[in-house]
């Protein structure tokens, strides 16, 4: 009977007799066995794939970071557009790691570092790239640890970093001890170790218009438990409460000089609303803690009111540096806001995202058309620094503003929690042309915020999870 070897097999043979070959050439007195042994070494494991991970954020649910550690290359991560950004992903145990495969989406990163940390908290840099060209990058590399993390610094196109996956090589079982790996130029890359924020004390009392910053009141954290999401993050569910003409910021006490509005969470939110109203009203959050009363304009389908269920706010430390988180500090009660721009005239320069929840539709700044079975999707994210005296301003913005490479500007040094507003409306097989906004095309949309959190509650939750980076449900626990 005639034996063929498969293609695989004829190869490992074939690699081993020239290896034989030169060695007898050089008449070098090195056994077969040894040879083989040298020729066979297994293959480092693929570690990430079907792991939990996590980012500094999504495009929409079809863009979450596990679709980057899936195993399938026609899903994806895709972040926000704008730098810089994160991916990371929890390898279950110590590993070593020898090489990162990195699969780019058109939407690549430029400059990029990759980093090992065994506790998600301090990080060792063992590659660093700039002027990346995407595509399929293969990065040799020598770590340790149980998280891998890249952090996207500039991206390559104007949109966010986006991967089809992500895939991590090594050995599980590593030791956990430091290292400090090359960083390709031949000189070691150091150890960078963020410190946790220091307990606070007060220095007076909540602050009003035209005061001084003041500390937030703090007690002793709750200890992390065993296995909880190092993502900074809390969130606040709020259900759809009612319609009106109204805007309490931008028209107080002036009913109906607004266009329509769609209210979310406090249920007694028109033109007269201020703190003292919200904090004395009913609440459709989860966690009915959160009083704040949250408004949009209203969506409109060939001119009718379509109302949304419900708006998933999360409250997060991205967008800034890990030490910028560490000392992110509470929104200040009575805090007034709006995101995105009702007067905008073009999509150009405006922080409104749409997309097609269910559907695999790019997003953009104004209405796609969502196909059937979809769901029309919007994002907006509200600005994560404040001044530190006034709780509103003139143009209700100029006292907040979004950070500058990764931290909070001079003119505004208090770093707060980044907003994230997602609201799915019941809008699908709908062409775009028929849906318009109260105050406009796609691009006008925005959202109005008049804090409502009591100080106790916020000051909890940022201090048990945004600052000590752990992912928290409705209640403020991991």
């Amino acid at each position: 009977m005639t034996h063929v070897m498969p293609p695989s097999a004829f190869k490992r043979w074939r690699g081993r007799i020239a290896v034989l070959s030169a060695v007898l050439v050089a008449g070098s007195a090195v056994t077969v066995n040894a040879i083989f042994a040298a020729t066979s070494a297994p293959p480092p494991d693929l570690l990430s794939q079907g792991r939990p991970a996590t980012a500094s954020s999504v495009e929409g649910v079809v863009f979450a970071a596990d679709r980057a550690v899936d195993g399938d290359t026609g899903s994806r991560w895709s972040s926000a557009f704008q730098d810089p950004q994160w991916i990371q992903v929890d390898l279950g145990s110590d590993a070593t790691v020898s090489k990162v495969v990195l699969n780019w989406e058109r939407a690549s990163a430029e400059d990029f570092t990759v980093r090992t940390s065994a506790d998600a908290r301090t990080w060792t840099t063992i590659s660093t790239v700039t002027g990346g060209k995407g595509g399929v990058q293969t990065l040799d590399v020598s770590g340790s640890g149980r998280y891998l993390r890249l952090d996207a610094t500039k991206r390559s196109t104007q949109y966010g970093v986006s991967l089809w996956e992500l895939q991590v090589f090594g050995k599980a079982g590593a030791a956990t001890g430091p290292t400090t790996p090359s960083d390709g130029t031949g000189s070691p890359t150091s150890q960078t170790s963020f410190a946790s924020p220091t307990t606070t004390t007060t220095t007076g009392a909540e602050p009003t218009q035209g005061s001084s910053t003041a500390q937030p009141t703090s007690t002793s954290r709750k200890p992390i438990p065993p296995g909880a999401v190092r993502v900074a993050e809390f969130v606040a569910e709020c259900g759809f409460s009612h319609r009106l003409p109204d805007d309490p910021i931008v028209f107080p006490k002036l009913a109906g000089a607004s266009h329509l509005h769609t209210f979310f969470g406090n249920t007694s939110t028109d033109a007269h609303s201020d703190t003292d109203t919200l904090m004395s009203a009913d609440t459709k959050c989860d966690p009915v803690e959160d009083k704040t009363a949250y408004w949009t304009p209203t969506l409109l389908v060939d001119g009718q009111p379509v109302d949304p269920p419900t708006s998933t706010f999360y409250y997060l430390g991205e967008g800034v540096r890990d030490d910028v988180t560490a000392r992110i500090q509470p929104i200040p009660v009575g805090l007034r806001m709006i995101a995105g721009n009702a007067k905008a005239s073009s999509p150009e320069g405006t922080v409104t995202r749409w997309d097609c929840n269910g559907a695999n539709v790019p997003p953009s700044h104004d209405f796609p058309s969502c196909p059937a079975g979809s769901k029309l999707q919007s994002y907006l994210d509200f600005p994560q620094c404040w001044d530190g005296k006034n709780l509103d301003s003139a143009d209700h913005r100029s006292h907040v503003a979004y950070p500058v490479g990764g931290d909070c500007p001079a003119t505004h040094p208090v770093p707060i929690p980044k907003i994230r507003q997602v609201v799915s409306f019941p809008v699908s097989g709908v062409d775009a042309s028929r849906i318009k906004l109260s105050s406009g095309p796609g691009y006008t949309y925005h959202m109005d915020f008049m804090n409502g959190w009591p100080a106790a509650e916020m000051e909890r939750r940022v201090r048990d999870c945004i600052n000590q980076v752990v992912k928290c449900g409705h209640d403020g626990n991991p």
